[in-house]
C-alpha cells in the first residue's frame, strides 16, 4: 500500500465508528467529485492496461460469447 493510503487509513482506524462514517463520507464526494463515473485509472491501473495489452491479451470484443461452450 502506498505510503499516504497507509496513513490515511491508520488515521481512519484512530477515529470513532461514527466519525469514520462522516470521514468516509467526506473523501467519497472528494472521489466522486474528481472521478465521477469512476472511469479514471491510478498510474499503477494504467501501468498494468499496458503491461496487458502488450502481453498479447484477447479484447472482449473479439470474443464470441454466444458459442462458449458449444462443441461443434
Amino acid at each position: 500500500m502506498e505510503t499516504t493510503a497507509a496513513s490515511i487509513t491508520a488515521m481512519m482506524e484512530m477515529l470513532p465508528e461514527d466519525e469514520q462514517r462522516i470521514a468516509y463520507e467526506v473523501l467519497k464526494r472528494i472521489v466522486l467529485a474528481w472521478d465521477p463515473d469512476y472511469t479514471k485509472v491510478t498510474p499503477a491501473e494504467a501501468q498494468s492496461l499496458k503491461e496487458a495489452e502488450a502481453s498479447g491479451y484477447i479484447a472482449d470484443e473479439d470474443i464470441d460469447w454466444s458459442s462458449i461452450g458449444v462443441r461443434e
